[in-house]
């Protein structure tokens, strides 16, 4: 479902500021796929999720969605295959704009504009139940302003508004980082139920490594800009956050003394 081919991505180039964020990257993604991703700082985990999505283009390789190459797609012509949640919950939603309405223009990515962008009362019986699923209350105030949530609420509304489309690609950007330990693992139980139900191939960044160990099917360390560890199904589920700094140390060398504290 995702394949990224010997990517390379250099900010400041020929400055004292030049950084190699990624160097040659290859990661080959099967569909249903749930990876997450764990690395030190400057590792290259979000340029990677930024280079898939667009934000910039790449100095060399290519990025294969579902068979397409998209390597040289703007943006906005990504977004339709794919659903994103930023780390910080005030991203991803209008917040003037109600929920009903939020949800209304999410319904509709990938579609032209139109003048029928308004919310109908068979879309609003929709809307209702979704919501009744996060188990938030949020579908008895479905008129209220997104401004007015709390992060957590607000957070759990941008990822159901991602998935909504059944994206062929689902990038988690430390969702769950900006917000309070319990609201957190209620947001990440909602990204379990959502990513299981609907078989979506995800790439979810995180910094704690008990839950990077604890959800998906895969998971992978990046470091200086290339994938260092590769570990899925059965190797997965029997590792300790122990044995996962073990093997990066092996595996990072005399870099990984900085790290280990912060993967910690």
């Amino acid at each position: 479902m995702l394949e990224i081919k010997n990517i390379h991505k250099t900010f400041f180039p020929g400055t004292i500021n030049e950084k190699h964020a990624l160097r040659g990257l290859n990661l080959h993604l099967y569909p249903g796929d749930f990876t997450t991703v764990i690395g030190g700082n400057g590792a290259g985990k979000s340029t990677m999720l930024n280079a898939i999505a667009g934000v910039w283009p790449v100095d060399e390789g290519e990025i294969i969605i579902d068979g397409e190459n998209i390597t040289k797609y703007p943006e906005h012509k990504r977004a339709i295959h794919i659903g994103r949640v930023f780390q910080d919950p005030m991203l991803g939603t209008a917040a003037g704009m109600q929920i009903e309405e939020n949800l209304a223009l999410a319904s509709r990515r990938g579609e032209k504009p139109g003048w029928a962008w308004s919310c109908g009362e068979k879309q609003r019986k929709i809307f209702r139940e979704m919501l009744k699923e996060l188990g938030l209350g949020l579908e008895d105030r479905m008129t209220t302003r997104v401004g007015l949530l709390s992060g957590g609420q607000r957070q759990a509304l941008t990822l159901l508004m991602a998935t909504m489309k059944k994206p062929k690609l689902l990038l988690l950007d430390e969702h769950t980082a900006a917000l309070d330990p319990k609201t957190a693992a209620k947001v990440l139980e909602l990204t379990q139920q959502i990513v299981t139900r609907d078989q979506l191939t995800t790439l979810m960044i995180t910094h704690n490594m008990r839950d990077a160990l604890a959800f998906g099917n895969r998971l992978i360390m990046l470091h200086n800009g290339q994938v260092i560890i590769d570990v899925k199904g059965e190797e997965k589920k029997g590792l300790t956050v122990r044995d996962l700094l073990e093997m990066f140390e092996k595996a990072a060398g005399a870099d990984a003394v900085s790290d280990r504290m912060l993967l910690g």
